[in-house]
């Protein structure tokens, strides 16, 4: 497109940013540090512990206040440093991937980051770039744009002099200029997503699995609350024992996993960026894991962006004699087609050429896979097509032998385009308002071009094969072409390939039928894209889909996990949930493989919460059934929760190994959970009892309980991560010893409270005698053998079982 608009000069740009006519708005690609410290500290468990918290120190109880809101900022402090640790890291890299805009400054192109623009500024819509701010088309160009992050709506809309476009939409086919007519706060995206722009995501399994607990422990324990409070009412216990008995039942929905769940992506998206992935959503660190069909787009990820012209084939009138004159078109052709193309670019390095100006433009479109020009000139005369050669010659058909070159390039692993010319014009549309081809095209050339494979491609590949992963080719290129290819980076060569072209006109379950039995796709529409993997999906395959033009928009959007390159289009990489830097596609397993290892930590988060929480809740249950005094006080659940769950689940997450996901979170676990919580209460309740019996003393039964509860506690981490197969009963064998050591650590923690007369004091317990401890001791190693046969043997599953 030839600038015959000047635009700004960049004393007028100045002048009008110094007058705050600037496009100032803040980027973000994640929440803001007030929004973090919100969602972590103000949640409705919190507030109810910061509140019972408060009224304990009324009371003068401030022991018990600082260890019922100590835990909670203690979670807040350690959740707000992790995201907003990796809020910085991510907003470090997502400069790299963030839009530029093309801006006419004195008449001269110039890429500026959009907070650069101003009020008036000329800029240059090409294919794939996004609007960045709301404006007006000026000139003779003309564009089509799609809106569908604006209106939901995918249709192209076409767009010339005087057309409105908008901040969010983003340029399909042609090019234009468009003049900067509001900027900042004042654009159309800016005022429609206020408020929920930077953090609106769809929920994980993981974050699925996680509500559920938490509104079913709300259910749980919101009863057993009431019914607590009436019989504390009858009794006419003292406020404060009131008090202090609701901070123990509000801790017991396990809020926690929440944190812990925001602590795990945060962790997983800081160590993803380090190798090569910018996570732009955080969940789909998460996503990724559960993905078990991952749909690709050939250009850019198994190939680079790089391509190079291999070979030139005259045909027809230019088949004999000198070829410079053909060069001399195609170059031309190439430097005049607007906004130009990876293929454009090749034709240019190959034979130059110079701009001329044409009468009619039609730009490439991956629906019609092909462009145009027509000139008018005393030395062109006519119009040139390039485009896919099964396109241009199904009006006129091929000759045997044209055919079989093309078979034998395109089998090769070639890029073939025929270049084409008509003498009338092609302004005739279709039924579609789509361009239509002459019927009388002459063939000129045949062209091959090469693409260079990606590194690691087929490395790749072969990590997506051991992880179970099926994969799925989709590409607008010759279905040959992308076999070819395919074979090369480790496809089976027997693989069952389609075009897009047998496709049309199948029902959907004709559809489902060829896209179960194919694994690769040539000649593939965009919304021929969308519909396969909308059909993936309602096949209950978890889905990801990999692309890089704008023609992989619509897939991306409609996968559960949306994967861009780096290197790719501006629009395509603001529908992404992912985008690969420096086109990394080793990457992407990277990303899977930390997926797993959070699903897997969450797994043992949950394991030991659970337990927790429900072993707790039995014994407050039972206790008061008995009609025997309160089990726990804050502070005895404070130490619990910290030594047995609270530092245990922060190593167990930055500590967990990659392995399968499973369907539910809930399901897995509950092997573990309910017999470890049965049978944890049920000793507890009876050393409780027994010393309640023997000492006449809550603090002494307190004390007990509260020492075989950690000991029980403490026992359960090397089962959930056991360092030896004598371990293995409730979890699969993992060999690792830190969790062991760290457990060993934590009872070295509580010895400590118990020696200290200071420690013991503030926590409420009193010391016991040594033989207490070494029954105690004995009790714990009776019930962890007891609890191992249990596992093994499923005792509680065959009990239960219908």
């Amino acid at each position: 497109m030839e600038p015959t608009i000047q635009g700004l000069s960049e004393e007028e740009a100045e002048a009008r940013r110094e007058r705050g006519l600037g496009n100032e708005v803040r980027f973000r690609t994640t929440r803001t540090y007030l929004q973090i410290l919100r969602h972590n500290a103000f949640t409705f468990i919190n507030i109810v512990l910061f509140s019972i918290g408060i009224i304990l120190i009324l009371m003068g109880k401030f022991g018990d206040a600082l260890v019922t809101a100590g835990l909670v900022l203690l979670n807040v402090v350690v959740g707000v440093y992790q995201e907003g640790r990796a809020k910085r890291k991510l907003e470090q890299i997502a400069l790299l991937t963030r839009p530029k805009a093309t801006v006419l400054r004195n008449g001269q192109e110039r890429a500026l980051d959009p907070s650069e623009i101003v009020l008036g500024d000329v800029l240059v819509a090409r294919p794939g770039d996004q609007i960045v701010v709301d404006g007006q088309v000026s000139g003779e160009g003309r564009m089509e744009v799609d809106e569908s992050l604006l209106s939901g709506e995918s249709e192209r809309i076409p767009k010339q002099n005087g057309d409105a476009v908008y901040s969010g939409s983003f340029c399909v086919t042609g090019s234009a200029f468009y003049v900067a007519q509001k900027v900042g706060a004042d654009n159309y995206i800016n005022q429609l997503t206020a408020g929920v722009r930077a953090y609106r995501q769809t929920k994980t399994p993981l974050q699925k699995d996680i509500d559920w607990i938490i509104r079913v422990m709300v259910l749980v324990v919101t009863p057993v609350g009431i019914l607590l409070g009436i019989s504390f009412a009858i009794q006419q216990l003292p406020p404060v024992e009131w008090v202090l008995i609701a901070a123990v039942l509000v801790a017991l929905v396990p809020q926690g996993l929440f944190f812990m769940t925001t602590v795990a992506y945060a962790m997983g998206v800081v160590r993803v960026a380090g190798r090569g992935a910018l996570i732009q959503q955080i969940n789909a660190v998460e996503s990724i894991s559960h993905v078990n069909l991952l749909c690709l787009d050939k250009t850019g990820t198994l190939t680079t962006n790089r391509i190079q012209l291999q070979a030139m084939q005259p045909l027809g009138e230019f088949s004999t004699g000198d070829h410079s004159e053909l060069k001399k078109i195609l170059g031309d052709f190439a430097a005049s087609t607007p906004g130009g193309n990876r293929t454009t670019e090749a034709i240019l390095e190959a034979f130059g050429g110079q701009p001329i100006s044409a009468e009619e433009v039609v730009p490439f479109s991956s629906e019609w896979k092909w462009s145009a020009l027509r000139w008018q000139t005393p030395e062109r005369q006519g119009a040139y097509i390039l485009g896919a050669p099964e396109v241009l010659l199904t009006r006129d058909g091929a000759s045997h032998d044209l055919e079989n070159q093309i078979k034998v390039l395109t089998k090769q692993g070639l890029r073939v385009l025929l270049f084409a010319h008509h003498a009338g014009q092609i302004t005739q549309k279709d039924d579609n308002s789509e361009p239509s081809l002459p019927v009388d095209l002459q063939p000129l050339a045949l062209l091959s071009l090469r693409e260079e494979l990606q590194p690691q491609a087929q490395e790749t590949i072969e990590h997506f094969s051991e992880l179970g992963i099926e994969l799925k080719l989709i590409s607008g290129d010759n279905p040959d072409t992308v076999a070819a290819l395919s074979r090369q980076v480790g496809f089976a060569s027997d693989l069952r390939c389609v075009s897009g072209f047998d496709l049309e006109g199948k029902n959907d379950a004709e559809l489902k039928s060829i896209g179960e039995e194919t694994a690769i796709f040539g000649r593939i529409s965009p919304q021929q894209k969308e519909k396969l993997v909308q059909l993936f999906r309602d096949k209950g395959r978890y889905i990801a889909m990999i692309g890089d033009g704008i023609n992989d928009i619509l897939a991306l959007k409609k996968a559960d996990v949306g994967v861009a390159m780096q290197s790719g289009s501006q629009a395509t990489r603001g529908v992404a949930d992912i985008v690969l830097l420096d086109d990394a596609f080793a990457a992407l397993p990277v990303a899977f493989r930390e997926g797993q290892r959070i699903v897997k930590g969450m797994e043992d988060v949950v394991r030991l919460l659970l337990t927790r929480t429900i072993y707790v809740l039995l014994l407050v249950i039972t206790t008061q059934l008995m009609g025997v005094a309160f089990p726990v006080t804050p502070k005895h659940n404070s130490i619990l929760a910290l030594l047995t769950v609270g530092i245990p689940i922060l190593a167990l997450a930055a500590w967990a190994r990659p392995g399968a996901p499973p369907k539910s979170v809930m399901g897995s676990t509950s092997h573990f959970v309910m017999p470890a919580a049965v049978t944890i209460s049920v000793v507890a309740l009876a050393v409780y009892v027994f010393y309640l019996g023997i000492s006449g003393s809550v603090e002494v039964a307190r004390t007990g309980l509260t020492t075989i509860t950690v000991l029980c506690g403490l026992l359960l981490i090397p089962f959930v991560e056991p360092p030896t197969a004598w371990w293995v009963g409730g979890d699969e064998f993992s060999g690792d010893w830190r969790p062991t050591l760290l457990a060993a650590g934590m009872l070295g923690g509580f010895a400590l409270v118990m020696a200290l007369p200071v420690l013991r004091s503030f926590f409420e317990l009193v010391p016991l005698g040594g033989w207490d401890y070494l029954v105690l001791g004995a009790v714990a190693a009776v019930w962890a053998l007891l609890q191992r046969w249990i596992w093994r043997t499923q005792l509680f599953e065959r009990l239960i079982r219908r």
